[in-house]
């Protein structure tokens, strides 16, 4: 994992990003995500939504504007890889890389494993709600 730097510090990423909102002050919600923020109900199909893109703007945080290159298929890309076997509820198995074809979330994968693995398991709760609904 690089380190980000900025005008007061020279740490991780990954120990500036804790949760939600530490990726809200590093980089502004879009005027779509601050929308579905907005959204209070109990719809379990809206909050699936909303926690999607809490997770993706994380994701984009994270990555500290790599984006990945679909076009490129020796590109690594990596994603957390969740145990949802019965009795385990769901737990961050570890990762997975795909170079030219992805069996999930390929849009929220990470620039290193090191990362997919962080985001797996420090933001579990984002995952599950919109990965189990």
């Amino acid at each position: 994992m690089g380190k980000t730097t900025n005008n007061t510090t020279n740490q991780k990423i990954t120990d500036r990003v804790k949760t939600f909102e530490d990726a809200c002050a590093i980089e502004a919600p879009s005027p779509e995500l601050t929308l579905l923020l907005s959204y209070q109900g109990t719809d379990k199909d809206m909050i699936a939504a909303r926690d999607w893109a809490k997770m993706n703007h994380v994701r984009k945080v994270l990555n500290e504007k790599w984006e990945p290159s679909w076009s490129d298929s020796s590109e690594p890309k990596y994603y957390p890889w969740f145990d949802m076997r019965s009795g385990s509820g769901l737990s961050c198995f570890g990762c997975g890389d795909d170079v030219s074809a992805s069996d999930v979330g390929s849009r929220l994968c990470y620039k290193s494993s090191a990362l997919a693995r962080y985001a797996g398991t420090q933001f579990i709760d984002l995952y599950k709600s919109f990965m189990t609904l």
